[in-house]
């Protein structure tokens, strides 16, 4: 339950601080006080959206810190998950600065805003007048129904659930052996020809780089030609280069035996005119090898845009091409031999479709079994709400076992809400005949019936009782009284009725001081509860008013001794 709420610098509250106590604890206050920014101070710890609207004008941040206590197993478990270490107290602390960034601490431990929400919806259950939506929506009325139901629909989802896996793991092995017989043939045609053109173009690495030579070759064949015989003719003409590398090893020649610098130099002249011969031989031999045979330019063009076309079609590279070749060939391999094993796996899937068909009926009637006894008594608790004609009734919409390939992890075939207020009506689906009222009984109605479900054990509620008075308001309040012997509820009101019924009561009011609106709450003792709860029957504190005040007090007092 939630036992401490620390708020700082949220709207027009700079500071405050709430201790709830167990069972029915009720905010009260003047319409517009502030009674609902506790509830948002109490989402904004849950992990609800904000932005920075929120921050107390001139001020840096706002924070808010919850804290939990007697958490249940589920949550622990969780928390353990996080790597956070349970202790007595849950303390979740939440902060906004006026740059938007939130900073988050479970237990003083770093948590992002999904991991907070998936804790905090472990924790509180909060109901205000926006989730009478909710239920208008079907898929939200079958997780309601599912939730209900408890056990016996999550083993009946768990089991379908198992089957449309091994579905799903038959039907992505029909889909790797090619489909039917036809889908099969089709398959073998495209990779029979996909092969034959990989084959016959025998590619091989490192040959498209060798054709992109011989094509820059022939396309600079001319300065090729000019270059090489410059090479030659520089180095062997008359008075060239190899004339002149001679003439000076004939210069120094004699000197050799006067020093071994002269010989050394003699020597390096010598392997010079060795070496230009070399390359002089070199530049003639590439100009004997110099192929300029136009049909050998023709069919290295060609090669290349054959190269090309392979490369666009089969990956992009020759290797990618050369990969998709190989796997080819290893599917063709398995199509060829798979006619046995696609009819197997199609044997094996008829038998999983009529189980799965088998699994969504039991799951429907799971759920029509708990639908039956929820609807009865969600319709019990409208009739003490004074909806005396109220009719509830859930509609399963009706499938055969054509439409198993439909099936899917919530089973097959609609779930819907139907609703009648009022007797001689027939039922409609909710959304189109509910009015505002009755989907606040309602409600309240379903809330009673979903008390210890999933363990959460702190209920919110932000004026459900809107639009209610007279009997019906002391129907409600019991109601709420009832729901708060289990869990903790926390309840913003209007009424008196249900003010008078609290194990807590807060006061929320606005107060100017120097020159700003602040906004104060005050935890009321007796005499202030009494004078509250007079100013909630009249707007005033009249003698008559204090009067109906102690004689509430009174007949709630002993309506919670009987509980």
């Amino acid at each position: 339950m939630l036992e401490r709420l620390a708020i700082q610098n949220v709207a027009l509250i700079p500071r405050a601080e709430l201790e709830f106590s167990r069972g029915l604890n009720v905010l009260t206050g003047e319409t517009g006080a502030g009674k609902s920014v506790i509830l948002d101070c109490i989402d904004f710890a849950l992990g609800a959206k904000s932005d920075k609207s929120m921050i107390r004008y001139g001020a840096a941040e706002c924070s808010v810190r919850a804290e939990f206590s007697a958490y249940g197993e589920e949550v622990k478990a969780l928390l353990d998950e996080f790597e956070i270490e349970a202790e007595d107290l849950l303390i979740i602390s939440r902060k906004l600065t006026a740059e938007g960034k939130n900073v988050i601490r479970v237990n003083g431990c770093g948590v992002t805003l999904a991991m907070l929400r998936r804790l905090t919806a472990l924790l509180v259950d909060v109901h205000g007048q926006s989730e009478h939506f909710f239920l208008l929506k079907e898929s939200n009325q079958l997780r309601l129904l599912d939730s209900v139901a408890g056990e016996p629909v999550a083993a009946a989802k768990a089991a379908l659930s198992e089957t449309l896996e091994r579905r799903r793991a038959i039907l992505a092995d029909m889909r790797m052996l090619g489909g039917d017989e036809g889908e099969r043939t089709r398959r073998l045609d495209i990779l029979r020809y996909q092969i034959d053109e990989l084959t016959r173009a025998e590619l091989k690495s490192g040959e498209e780089e060798e054709l992109l030579n011989l094509r820059a070759r022939f396309r600079n064949a001319e300065k090729i030609m000019q270059g090489l015989n410059g090479v030659r003719d520089f180095l062997r003409a008359d008075g060239g280069g190899i004339d002149g590398v001679n003439g000076a090893k004939r210069a120094v020649g004699g000197l050799s035996t006067l020093s071994e610098a002269y010989a050394a130099l003699g020597e390096r002249l010598e392997n010079a005119s060795a070496e230009l011969e070399d390359i002089a031989d070199e530049a003639e031999r590439c100009l004997d090898e110099l192929n300029l045979d136009e049909r050998e330019e023709e069919r290295v063009e060609g090669r290349l845009e054959e190269i090309r076309a392979l490369k666009k079609k089969y990956g992009g590279s020759v290797e990618a091409a050369l990969e998709f070749l190989a796997s080819a060939q290893r599917e063709q391999e398995m199509l060829s031999e798979s006619g046995e094993r696609y009819t197997q796996l199609t044997e094996e899937l008829e038998k999983l479709q009529n189980e799965i068909y088998d699994r969504c009926v039991a799951l429907t009637k799971a759920r029509k079994c708990a639908a039956e006894n929820f609807t009865a008594r969600v319709t019990a608790e409208l009739k003490t709400l004074n909806i005396s004609s109220a009719r509830f009734e859930v509609f399963f919409g009706e499938y055969g076992r054509e439409d198993v390939e439909k099936a899917t992890a919530e089973g097959l075939g609609e779930v819907k809400f139907l609703f009648s207020a009022n007797a001689g009506e027939p039922l409609k689906e909710m959304g189109s005949i509910i009015s505002g009222g009755e989907m606040s009984r309602f409600m309240l109605a379903v809330k009673s019936q979903l008390t210890g479900i999933g363990g959460i054990g702190t209920y919110i509620f932000d004026e459900i009782d809107a639009g209610i008075g007279g009997k019906t308001a002391h129907v409600v309040a019991e109601k709420f009284c009832k729901i708060a012997k289990n869990v903790q509820v926390i309840a913003v009101t209007h009424l008196a009725q249900i003010a008078s019924l609290a194990d807590c009561q807060f006061y929320i009011e606005k107060q100017e001081t120097d020159g700003r609106t602040l906004t104060e709450l005050h935890l009321l003792d007796e005499e202030g509860r009494r004078r509250e709860i007079a100013r909630l029957i009249d707007g005033s504190e009249s003698g008559i008013a204090l009067a109906h005040a102690d004689e509430l007090l009174k007949d709630a007092a002993i309506y919670k001794n009987s509980l």
